[in-house]
């Protein structure tokens, strides 16, 4: 582990005291402390990581500041610093293309990608590709599936237990610990999927509207039918025929809500939920944290999520 000598002004210090968000920092001044293992995560699911499994031995900062929506990130020159002098990268591969690529250029030893340590699946648009490309060399397939797994808390916890044997690894002064907290992480996620599975398992509909297509997982493990508005991009407005379609759908199957996000704007699913004469609600992709949130952790969040999917589907 490298010990570094770095100050942290007064105006980061003191944001370490707020909230759920203490032990992640965004600000890349606040590299930590030279004393705990310093890990730099790409965005919030992957610093609530850290943090749960890196306990009091590891300083957590993430590239994503709070309310970004991250797959916009572009990373400073003072980031890459930030990458430089870290212990640990933990990021998730194919989400943040700027992060994947900064990450590639560091000469960080431990380099954790989050995406190797479970099996993504390519859900037919949830992927986030790029228009216009053609060709479909074997980077272009990776980049293809749905890097959303967090919202599948059995995914989640297979990538908890590949992060917790990284930094025993890394840091094998605190393996121990690092074990333990991996443990009973994982430990909790399990109960989050039996809150979802026994909480989804009897509903009248099983089809629910979303306009960003994250929650393919989510969808698979319960037994769910998720259907995008507008495919990857939350901020697109649906054509006439997608909402026709989706009207129909909606009458064909129950559905009585049209989801949207926290962090971007809820105009498409308002569109819809207009034309359909359908509710609108928050289903929240926790690609970050904010004052919007309905929660102040990943736990917390999921579980307004599972409300909000009982609700719109009709659970008995």
């Amino acid at each position: 582990m490298n010990v570094r000598r770095r100050l942290i002004p007064a105006a980061a210090a003191a944001s370490l005291g707020l909230g759920a968000l203490t032990a992640c920092s965004s600000d890349s001044a606040a590299t930590g402390n030279t004393e705990k293992f310093d890990v730099v995560a790409s965005f919030y699911p992957m610093a609530f990581l850290a943090e749960q499994i890196g306990g009091d031995h590891a300083n957590v900062t993430s590239l994503t500041e709070p309310g970004q929506e991250p797959h916009d990130l572009e990373i400073s020159t003072q980031q890459r610093a930030q990458l430089e002098e870290a212990d640990a990268a933990l990021f998730l591969k194919g989400l943040q293309p700027a992060v994947d690529e900064a990450v590639s250029q560091t000469g960080i030893e431990t380099k954790i990608d989050a995406a190797s340590l479970t099996h993504l699946e390519d859900h037919g648009g949830a992927g986030h590709s790029h228009e216009g490309e053609e060709g479909h060399s074997e980077e272009e397939e990776e980049h293809g599936r749905d890097p959303h797994v967090w919202l599948d808390p059995v995914k989640y916890a297979e990538i908890a237990q590949g992060v917790g044997k990284a930094f025993e690894k890394a840091d094998p002064d605190h393996a121990a610990d690092y074990k333990k907290n991996t443990a009973a992480l994982v430990k909790k996620l399990g109960g989050l999927n039996s809150d979802f599975e026994n909480g989804l398992k009897d509903s009248k509909s099983k089809v629910f509207f979303t306009n960003h297509a994250a929650f393919g997982y989510l969808a698979e493990r319960y037994g769910l039918t998720q259907e995008a508005i507008s495919g990857v991009d939350p901020e697109s407005e649906p054509s006439a025929a997608r909402v026709k379609e989706l009207q129909q759908e909606a009458k064909a199957d129950g559905v009585t809500t049209v989801f949207y996000e926290t962090l971007v704007s809820d105009r498409t699913a308002k569109t819809l939920a207009r034309d359909a004469n359908l509710k609108t609600d928050v289903l929240d992709p926790l690609e970050g944290i904010t004052g919007k949130s309905r929660g102040d952790d990943y736990f917390q969040v999921m579980e307004a999520n599972l409300k909000a999917l009982q609700s719109a589907l009709g659970t008995k």
